[in-house]
């Protein structure tokens, strides 16, 4: 998802997803860790990074390829870039595969030999710490990263655990051994975005810090503690600012190695370890909340220094994941099936430290009674498929993110639900108010353990929020006018589908007024419908839709959000049988739909908008609001063209190589739509206990369900001539409809697909074998 000037008046950007390469097939007993390659999206727009971090960890340890300034920075979201030809350290936080950024804490560079303080150029080797490197010294593996850093010899060894960063460097005899720790970079950069920061060196050897950056989510304080195995034999403190006229009076010490302390904009620190024979093992922790917490985190979740033993539980944490699906295919398929598995579970991630403390959007100190806190929250990407992966695969993880949201809630100044939120901070990045549908969904799909009467509060909460995105019009008029709001058309769209998913918890719950009124609202989809243009359109708020009227322009300001109206036309994934209708019946519909497909589009059209990328005509899959496209024809009564174009985006959108992503995968959702479609069915409408079904890429999946039971998914003949569903079956009774239930999956039992060369056109031709929908089926 790009987001420019969309968030925060912050330039915002997009990239996308990781999914897989080459590999062998996994060892027996689940061990599927062998089969990702992290590399995957960290080349093109994946803006994923190849690095250390288990599942949801609060650590992403990862190399940083370079920092520019944010103007310049999209390619640069995740910090790494696989064309890069330099490293110029390794930090501790990432996001994977957002389209905006930020991050990048904590940079730590080892050196052998002479010390420069500053980056330097790529293109002048030598002229700063950064240092080149062959990706044929690069080891890769969930949990584990090494490179070989070739100007100064120096092996690097990353590892993780849940809030502590390892590291082993293997320095060459001879050569003095250092370790800097830069309080500069940061992804996405620009000057000032360091407001402050310190450094100090305690005399046990510990090192401890902060910083506080107005970056995308202003005003973040991110504190560390980091600890060597060997004693320094100096450091070095420096403050490189040069811009202030006024300082401060000079505190003890003449020179960098005789302060145990400094603060500034532009910390930098040395230490040194001599000539080393074995090699310099690093542990670094990190706290939202304060340096104590920071130790106390490192005191408590980093004992000791087996650093392959935080190896090979990384990887038994990533093993006993991804184990919830086994998956049968060539070594390709599998590992590209358990790469975007592994993105699928990189985030949220744990926000909290090991007391139960952590940072809320009220900037305040909260505590985290009886669950674990999680934040990175890109909830306009995830609700779609990655939040409901998850639901059904971990949903006991569900409920302490449920519970986690609720909290937000709780402590925002605004009583609202987060947006887009990173360690514990709002951002107000996209639009909707999608933590609804993350929260009915659950509901609905039988997750308890949370406050369901607190969880209702906190969404009538934030849908009422008048101030947010004018709601305040959408209540009073119906829709959201283009000359009070941007984006105006989708935002409408977007609001009412929120609507509609709190209507059904509500419905669940027997609170009848709650439901009224939302499912009321669920129809405001249908004042931005213009049966003349057969197009949604934003209108004004005298009633007019705004002219001049183009279905193929996007941008920033447009009746769109990051996309045209071409791909949010489509956008009412609780009323599909109501839109079908509204276009004038299903034949009409059907032959949109594939005049979309088939439209012959220049990509440039979309060059100031980074994020609509992957196009299949007017289809964009490297952008969200196209992901539950293809599968519409099934409400039409033609499923066997949803086949068929799945068929297409499987085949252009996903592959091995680093440069094998066409977009952002926005925290897991693009990851997370390839492991639904993969599997032959998908979550169309979040919070509806239904999926729509596809067809199957796998000849056999395994979903080993929390429940004890296991749900089959089986395919033959698997192959490129017979990519049509001929007949499926539900434990070995004819299935007639082209929707699972929720409910069917968790019973345990067998799906099996019977493929065949041509399309059958009358399987799920039927109204009553479609997905529901608001609004009654008519021909």
């Amino acid at each position: 998802m790009n987001r420019f000037l969309l968030c925060s008046s912050l330039f915002v950007l997009t990239g996308w997803l990781s999914v897989a390469a080459a590999s062998a097939a996994a060892a027996p007993g689940g061990q599927h860790a062998g089969e990702v390659d992290p590399r995957i999206g960290t080349g093109g727009d994946g803006h994923l990074f190849p690095g250390a971090t288990v599942p949801f960890g609060m650590i992403q340890l990862s190399p940083d390829t370079a920092m520019p300034d944010f103007k310049h920075a999209y390619k640069w979201a995740a910090g790494y870039q696989y064309g890069d030809p330099t490293i110029m350290g390794f930090s501790h936080t990432h996001f994977s595969g957002s389209g905006h950024s930020d991050l990048g804490d904590v940079l730590v560079m080892p050196i052998a030999g002479d010390v420069k303080l500053d980056p330097g150029d790529e293109k002048v080797p030598g002229s700063g710490y950064r240092s080149r490197f062959d990706h044929a010294t690069e080891v890769e593996h969930p949990g584990y990263y090494a490179v070989t850093l070739s100007d100064y010899g120096v092996r690097a060894e990353l590892t993780a655990t849940q809030r502590v960063g390892w590291h082993r460097y293997t320095f060459p005899i001879g050569k003095p051994a250092h370790v800097l720790l830069d309080l500069r970079p940061s992804i996405y950069d620009y000057p000032g975005k360091v407001l402050w920061s310190n450094l100090q060196v305690h005399t046990d050897g510990t090192v401890t810090g902060c910083r506080t950056t107005r970056g995308w989510a202003p005003g973040r304080e991110l504190c560390f503690a980091m600890r060597f195995n060997q004693p320094m034999t100096s450091r070095e403190l420096y403050n490189r600012e040069t811009d202030l006229v006024y300082k401060g009076f000079k505190g003890p010490g003449y020179q960098p190695a005789d302060q145990n302390a400094q603060n500034g904009r532009a910390i930098v620190g040395v230490f040194d370890f001599g000539e080393l024979k074995q090699p310099l093992l690093v542990k670094v922790a990190i706290s939202s909340v304060s340096e104590a917490n920071a130790v106390a985190n490192l005191d408590k979740d980093g004992q000791g220094w087996a650093f392959d033993q935080h190896r090979d539980e990384a990887n038994a944490a990533w093993n006993k994941a991804l184990a919830a699906i086994d998956v049968d295919g060539s070594p390709t398929l599998r590992t590209q099936f358990y790469t975007a598995l592994y993105h699928s579970m990189m985030a949220p991630n744990l926000a909290m430290d090991a007391d139960g403390e952590y940072r809320g959007p009220d900037h305040q100190v909260h505590r985290a009674d009886g669950f674990n806190f999680y934040s990175s929250w890109s909830m306009w990407d995830v609700y779609r498929a990655q939040q409901p992966l998850l639901i059904l695969l971990h949903p006991d993880r569900t409920v302490d993110f449920v519970r986690s949201i609720i909290a937000a809630q709780e402590a925002s100044p605004f009583h609202m639900l987060p947006v887009w939120a990173y360690e514990g901070l709002e951002t107000w990045c996209m639009t909707g108010y999608h933590a609804v549908a993350i929260i009915s969904d659950a509901y609905m799909k039988g997750i308890r353990g949370f406050d369901a009467d607190k969880a209702m509060h906190a969404m009538v909460s934030t849908a009422t929020y008048g101030d947010y995105g004018d709601l305040a019009d959408y209540m009073k008029l119906g829709y959201v006018p283009i000359d009070k709001e941007v984006e105006g058309g989708s935002k409408t769209q977007e609001y009412a589908y929120d609507d509609w998913a709190i209507a059904q918890m509500a419905k669940a719950m027997g609170k009848n007024d709650i439901y009224n009124t939302f499912e009321k609202r669920a129809t405001y989809w249908r004042n931005v419908w213009d049966p003349k243009t057969g197009f949604m359109r934003a209108k004004l708020s005298n009633g007019q839709f705004r002219e001049p009227f183009d279905p193929t322009s996007a941008g920033y300001g447009d009746d769109y959000t990051e996309a045209n109206a071409w791909q949010y036309s489509w956008y009412v994934p609780q009323d599909v049988a109501g839109l079908i209708a509204a276009m004038g019946g299903e034949k009409v519909f059907t032959d949109k739909l594939d005049q979309m497909f088939d439209a012959k589009v220049d990509p440039a059209i979309f060059k100031d908008v980074e994020d609509i990328t992957g196009l299949i005509g007017w289809y964009a899959h490297g952008n969200e609001p196209s992901h539950h496209i293809a599968y519409l024809y099934d409400y039409a009564g033609e499923p066997w063209k949803t086949q068929q174009r799945l068929k297409q985006i499987m085949d252009n959108e996903y592959g091995p190589g680093p440069a094998g992503l066409i977009g952002n995968d926005d925290l897991g959702q693009m990851s997370a739509w390839y492991i639904f479609t993969a599997l032959g069915f998908y979550p169309v409408t979040p919070a509806s206990t239904e999926y729509a079904i596809g067809r199957p890429f796998v000849p056999r999946a395994a979903i080993h369900l929390s429940n004890g039971h296991t749900f089959t998914i089986t395919a033959s003949p698997m192959d490129n001539d017979h990519p049509y569903v001929g007949a499926v079956t539900l434990n070995g009774k004819p299935l007639d409809r082209v929707y699972l239930k929720h409910a069917d999956i968790l019973a345990g039992g067998e799906l099996h697909f019977t493929m065949q060369a041509q399309p059958n056109k009358t399987w799920g031709q039927d109204i009553s074998s479609r997905p529901t929908a608001m609004s009654p089926y008519t021909r």
